[in-house]
């Protein structure tokens, strides 16, 4: 007879476990997930089992929690999109299985805030074989078909529709699935995803793509209906067209260097100079965001071109600048004096006079190397201090522990 697993995390999460602050629940999520990995290399249907206990104690344990700041919701989410796997692919049989989704479905009703709906969206994953997706179909559907019928008019809200359309999809009821989303008492892309990925499952991809453009309005989230789009060109082979009509969109990444880097990853035959071209292209007046991206794929005279035409994050350019003083002094002199006729400009965020020393510093070291010379940069530097930008007085300011001024206001050294 085995030993039951004594887990850490399971005195931790205990019902209202946690006070208002999230630092210490995100933690003690991270620890649990760990715990749960390092279990899953040797018994994976320990690790299974452990995953679903610690899924169904976690909404209660984190009721107090203030959510307010979206980082708690971020660390549930990750802890599901780890744990999902390792339970599906658990090999147990179904009556296990079973069990385990009965107390996944319980913890998910209990769950108020809601920290759990992820989950449902896992479902189908969560039943591993076609059969049992079919039982759940048979729980969740009738329920589905009341909150839509007439005359919900958009006013009904299930928990388990999410799970049950996931359910549908996993069992393989493509064209019940399709019949049932035209019932739906409003367009909503989160539940008509299950009707593209019908529609490719059954090989109609020219109505998959038409139906996930029909799916757009207001609040739909653009950029995961491209993805959809993109995904469905890709995967015949019409590479070109994917990019041409929905990459730029589909390909956004939490910085412009994120989503220019993600595109020359996925388009790996496309030059790197025409994707960043036409990022650039596809935001008129902020140019200058694409600096950082220009410089990463070795294209100096766009970034360059970016950098003195539109607004630019000083602190890039001073970093550039430094980065760049010996190997490019050209390069980096362009960046130096961008970085303070920006700032002189009064872009930036809470810039202090160690970033306008920082570029002069730079300056001093990349001047004797460039084609432009050490008199023209500081002769740039006289002409920046002495404009009438809002910030040249702060630019001044700034440098006179680096600069001597004599009493007409003139630059010297």
């Amino acid at each position: 007879m085995t030993t039951p697993q004594k887990w850490q995390f399971a005195t931790r999460f205990r019902r209202h476990a946690f006070g208002w602050r999230s630092d210490l629940p995100i933690q003690r999520i991270k620890e649990a997930i760990a715990e749960i990995k390092k279990v899953a290399r040797q018994q994976p249907v320990v690790a299974a089992d452990g995953a679903v206990t610690f899924l169904v104690k976690l909404s209660s344990a984190l009721e107090r929690v203030d959510s307010s700041s979206g980082a708690l919701g971020t660390a549930v989410n990750r802890a599901i999109d780890t744990l999902v796997p390792i339970i599906a692919n658990a090999h147990v049989d179904e009556r296990v299985r079973q069990r385990w989704l009965a107390r996944l479905w319980d913890a998910v009703q209990d769950d108020e805030m809601p920290y759990l709906e992820l989950l449902g969206d896992y479902w189908g994953e969560l039943c591993a074989t076609p059969t049992l997706a079919s039982s759940w179909v048979d729980e969740l559907l009738p329920t589905l078909e009341m909150v839509w019928r007439p005359p919900a008019a958009g006013h009904g809200f299930y928990k388990g529709t999410s799970a049950c359309l996931a359910s549908m999809y996993a069992a393989g009821q493509y064209e019940a699935l399709l019949s049932l989303l035209e019932r739906a008492p409003f367009v909503w892309w989160h539940d008509r995803r299950w009707g593209v990925k019908s529609l490719v499952a059954l090989g109609r991809k020219t109505e998959a793509l038409h139906y996930a453009e029909a799916s757009g309005g207001l609040n739909a989230p653009l950029s995961a209906i491209a993805s959809a789009c993109e995904e469905i060109l890709l995967s015949s082979g019409l590479h070109a067209e994917a990019y041409q009509r929905y990459a730029l969109l589909s390909n956004q990444g939490a910085t412009h260097l994120a989503t220019f880097r993600a595109l020359t990853k996925k388009y790996p035959a496309l030059p790197a100079a025409d994707i960043l071209r036409d990022l650039i292209g596809s935001t008129p007046g902020s140019e200058g965001k694409w600096f950082a991206a220009a410089k990463d794929a070795g294209l100096f005279d766009v970034a360059i071109n970016v950098a003195t035409s539109s607004p630019t994050d000083p602190r890039t350019l001073v970093r550039a600048a430094r980065d760049f003083g010996l190997d490019r002094p050209d390069f980096a002199v362009a960046c130096g004096l961008a970085a303070l006729r920006w700032i002189a400009l009064g872009h930036g965020y809470e810039i202090t006079s160690m970033d306008v020393i920082g570029a002069y510093d730079a300056l001093l070291v990349a001047a004797p190397g460039s084609s432009m010379g050490e008199g023209e940069v500081h002769g740039q530097i006289r002409a920046l201090v002495a404009g009438s930008a809002p910030y040249c007085e702060f630019l001044k300011s700034a440098l006179v522990s680096r600069l001597r001024w004599s009493a007409e206001g003139t630059l010297g050294t």
